[in-house]
């Protein structure tokens, strides 16, 4: 049944007609909307890329400016969902109630037009042959959080399920047989809007930028959850990165591509809300090669150009 409220303040805390975490009001908010994992990003996208700003607001380490796109005219907000899942099931939960509820009377609204989300952000490659910098567009993403698992929305299509089922295998198989987590790593798979997903390729090759359609893995840390072994705690899925380059997908002509912190949820999310969403995200490192890309503005100019446009593009 969907919930229509009223809802409890505890549930839903609104003061002064802005919500808690991002205080902002329903006005401050834009329906095309690009979200950045780094604060100090969305400061950086705004300076480069809006030719107004009517909103910057700042509260609990989020940012969030909202303005119009020099690039297409258009009306956008660019806003911070701090770093991992956790971080931004408040922020996308918040930006929905900013959409959706009427803070009135804290009930959803009869109508509403459906949001539209970009996460713009960097990623680690998982493939010897893509280079530094190459924009990775988002097909499908497997969540090796926890945070996707409250919430239940249907599967998109039967790849999801299908890939649901070989990453907890080979998940599984490389897991030591005493450890205590074996078995409990359950990952979730959601897909990216295809209509937007087509956009962003379109959007890219007009740009003449150099990008690969992939499946992207969202870990819940950035060390151990992605087979960075720097510390002194034995791992529970050894080179989990090696082990998810190397997957036979069964999707055709789609491999796992990079690892980041925030694609599953997104995609999840929304999709279960009916919303667009996308992701592109910038390799800065190769993990099979050992390549790190200290320099990579350009290539997040990049990302927020193909994204801008994607808001704007036709179908």
């Amino acid at each position: 049944m969907k919930s229509i409220g009223p809802y409890n303040v505890s549930d839903l805390p609104v003061f002064n007609n802005k919500v808690y975490h991002l205080d902002l009001n329903p006005e401050e908010i834009a329906k095309n909307i690009i979200i950045v994992g780094d604060p100090e990003r969305v400061p950086f996208i705004a300076e480069e890329f809006l030719s107004t700003c009517e909103v910057d607001r700042s509260h609990r380490g989020l940012r969030t400016i909202t303005g119009t796109s020099r690039e297409t005219g258009q009306r956008v907000s660019l806003t911070t969902s701090g770093m991992g899942t956790p971080s931004l099931e408040i922020v996308l939960n918040e930006l929905v109630a900013l959409n959706e509820i009427d803070f009135s009377t804290l009930t959803r609204k009869a109508k509403f037009e459906p949001l539209s989300i970009i996460r713009v952000g960097t990623s680690g490659g998982l493939q010897h042959d893509t280079p530094l910098g190459t924009l990775i567009v988002t097909d499908y993403s497997v969540g090796l959080d926890n945070t996707g698992l409250f919430y239940s929305p249907a599967r998109h299509d039967k790849h999801c399920e299908l890939l649901e089922e070989r990453v907890r295998k080979i998940i599984d198989a490389a897991t030591a047989l005493k450890s205590r987590f074996r078995g409990k790593i359950f990952p979730y798979v959601a897909r990216a809007n295809p209509e937007m997903t087509a956009k962003m390729e379109r959007e890219a090759e007009t740009l003449r930028v150099r990008y690969k359609k992939g499946i992207t893995v969202s870990n819940s840390g950035f060390f151990a959850n992605q087979g960075r072994d720097i510390s002194r705690v034995p791992l529970t899925v050894p080179d989990i990165d090696s082990l998810l380059a190397t997957l036979d997908t069964g999707i055709p002509d789609l491999r796992v591509e990079n690892m980041e912190m925030e694609a599953s949820f997104l995609l999840h999310f929304m999709d279960g809300l009916g919303y667009r969403a996308g992701v592109i995200c910038t390799v800065i490192d190769n993990r099979q090669e050992d390549l790190f890309a200290e320099h990579y503005t350009h290539y997040i100019k990049d990302a927020v150009r193909v994204a801008l446009r994607t808001f704007h593009s036709p179908k």
